[in-house]
């Protein structure tokens, strides 16, 4: 299929209040976990992203019951602990990495045998730092070579549990552990040098499930869950997620004139490190209406257009803010002076080369951009306006990178061009229109 290219262009001060897409990563776990419940969980405010929809359509595979609602609320009845079934063919995950080391997780503790397959950019995405733990608790995983997709998991009840000191910073790969460790009889541990986001401990606690965070003298989190467990159907209202926020939090702050206000974006500090950045960076984005829902720290944002500055970003804030990293860039690309990125190996195994792909478009559209092994050097013009251009941004099939563009055109003199807008669909299928209607309001 040809894909148009969509061109983003200057249109004025955006204005106005919108709320962004469900959290992408509390999605996929409250499916999860209410798959795994025995009873009837509701869930309000799930993204309805490619990416979700296809860890629906794999619970559904293996025995849930999920249905959506004219109201847009979805309800799950779950199978139980231990209950999930053979699926009668493979699961499809699209391009959501998220989806496919979770579900390793679960299925690796299940009797149960699974083939994971997924687009072009999944397929090339590493799966070893999930294979590897999962065979010591005793799922036997075939891989295509590289340890990609497709592969297979072959699991196994009871399986073994399990301690694991995590080699990198890794959300995804804690999750899948914990989540085998849900059918395994025993203690499974994980041991985590440098937090990651923590929605997976917060909604297993939420659900029912014996587990416990604590921290030890080298400030590493230990997450010890006990297994066979009997998780209880939730009522789940899914904050507005963070990483969708960055887009407009962004927009908002280069372009001149601009005030807008984000609702219900959930503030969780695993996840907030960006607004700390732009922050030290002259930010104007107030906190309103700080509450808590479903265990979540939620609050409103209203941001304001500012006057940028350089930074030097420490490393170590990296894991709170790892899929924002593209805008932000961006929005040093507009800064006054230079900011510069390392410690952000991480980005090179995303959807995409994240570095190089960033480096590649910001270099095009006429921004002083330097590439690291680790991470990015940008020059920023002050404020001004960069040159922009008419060739189209080259994305790599990656979400982010279209949207970080798309941003960045607003405040280009001759606008940006990304070549295709499609893959948005897996994250903020709403991105489009809502950036129409600030720039009209």
């Amino acid at each position: 299929m040809t894909t148009a290219p969509t061109r983003f262009a200057p249109s004025g001060p955006l204005t106005g209040t919108v709320s962004v897409p469900g959290d992408k990563s509390i999605s996929h776990r409250s499916l999860m976990l209410s798959a795994l419940a025995v009873g009837e969980s509701r869930i309000t405010g799930l993204l309805e992203g490619e990416d979700v929809l296809a860890t629906a359509a794999a619970m559904r595979a293996m025995g849930a019951d999920i249905l959506r609602g004219d109201d847009g609320v979805w309800t799950v009845h779950g199978v139980g602990v231990g209950g999930l079934m053979q699926p009668g063919q493979a699961l499809d995950m699209g391009n959501s990495g998220t989806s496919t080391r979770l579900l390793m997780g679960l299925v690796a503790s299940h009797a149960i045998t699974c083939t994971f397959t997924g687009d072009a950019s999944l397929s090339h995405r590493p799966m070893g730092r999930v294979i590897e733990p999962l065979s010591a608790m005793g799922a036997d995983v075939s891989a295509s070579p590289g340890g990609r997709l497709p592969l297979m998991v072959r699991g196994l009840a009871p399986a073994v549990p399990l301690e694991y000191r995590l080699p990198v910073a890794s959300a995804q790969v804690k999750s899948a552990v914990l989540l085998a460790g849900l059918n395994i009889p025993g203690v499974t541990r994980v041991i985590e040098p440098v937090a990651t986001r923590d929605h997976s401990e917060r909604m297993l606690k939420g659900f029912g499930a014996d587990i416990s965070v604590e921290t030890d003298a080298d400030g590493a989190r230990i997450i010890s869950i006990t297994g066979e467990a009997e998780l209880k159907p939730q009522t789940i209202a899914v904050p507005g997620d963070p990483s969708s926020a960055a887009f407009p939090i962004v927009a908002a702050l280069i372009v001149p004139g601009s005030d807008v206000t984000l609702t219900g974006i959930g503030m969780n500090p695993t996840r907030a490190g960006l607004i700390g950045v732009l922050r030290d960076m002259g930010g104007d984005i107030e906190t309103l209406d700080e509450r808590e829902v479903g265990g979540e720290p939620v609050a409103d944002l209203r941001v304001r257009h500012s006057a940028l500055s350089g930074i030097d970003v420490p490393p170590d804030i990296a894991p709170s803010m790892i899929d924002e990293f593209p805008v932000l860039f961006v929005a040093a690309a507009f800064a006054k002076g230079t900011t510069r990125t390392s410690g952000l190996d991480e980005l090179r195994v995303k959807e995409s080369d994240r570095i190089a792909v960033m480096a590649a478009g910001l270099a095009e559209i006429g921004a002083q951009v330097e590439e690291a092994e680790d991470g990015l050097t940008i020059i920023g013009t002050s404020g001004d306006m960069l040159p922009g251009s008419a060739h189209p941004i080259a994305s790599s099939l990656d979400h982010r990178i279209a949207m970080s563009f798309a941003v960045a055109g607003l405040h280009c003199r001759d606008g940006a061009s990304v070549d295709d807008m499609h893959p948005v669909q897996t994250s903020f299928p709403t991105f489009e229109p809502m950036l129409r209607g600030l720039a009209e309001a």
